[in-house]
């Protein structure tokens, strides 16, 4: 799965920066998406990975504290990414004349900069609120369970969902790799089952 996401993102981010049809807004922070999905799988999903390995579960307390800042803090920053996202569709289907408008590059760079400095606020806020509330009793397989849906098949999940389904960056990848763009194999599934059978080597 870790390897699914990573592929699935890197491709949506090569695809975008290598077209220069899609330098939109929505493919803007699409690759942004991207880029934030690898960064957050990639905080805590090769620590685990090597704990299956070696069938230890120790980990340092810096690292512990490293490891739960850059979770937190990329965690945070996906959830506000997709609200500019959901900001910008609303733009595109109830103002569609003046979407580029109100969409322009300065807007798009301002929401990330806001973006980044919310999530630094948040993550001093949350942080805070972790260390100040007392711990409660559950289940530490459903918390386990709860723990690989958002931190590993979400991810996984996010360039399926809004990019590698989409024509244009369909098109793009196929633009990218030098396929014939009649092909009428679906790319998405040419992707999906090179990786499923490389991770079962």
């Amino acid at each position: 799965m870790y390897l699914i996401t990573m592929v699935g993102n890197v491709l949506i981010i090569l695809a975008v920066s290598s077209d220069s049809h899609l330098y939109t807004p929505m493919y803007f922070f699409l690759s942004n998406l991207s880029l934030v999905d690898i960064c957050f799988t990639s905080t805590t999903i090769p620590k685990m990975l090597v704990n299956i390995q070696t069938q230890s579960k120790v980990i340092t307390y810096e690292g512990c504290i490293t490891q739960l800042y850059f979770f937190l803090f990329f965690g945070a920053f996906d959830d506000f990414l997709l609200t500019l996202m959901a900001y910008d569709r609303f733009v595109a289907i109830c103002h569609p004349l003046h979407y580029m408008v109100i969409m322009n590059a300065q807007l798009c760079g301002l929401l990330l900069l806001v973006c980044w400095i919310m999530i630094v606020s948040l993550f001093y806020c949350t942080g805070l609120g972790v260390y100040l509330s007392s711990a409660a009793t559950h289940s530490s397989q459903s918390s386990a369970v709860a723990s690989v849906m958002y931190t590993v098949v979400t991810p996984m999940l996010n360039p399926f969902i809004y990019s590698l389904r989409n024509k244009d960056i369909q098109v793009s990848l196929k633009k990218f790799f030098g396929m014939d763009d009649g092909d009428d194999i679906s790319l998405t599934r040419i992707i999906t089952s090179n990786v499923i059978i490389k991770a079962f080597d």
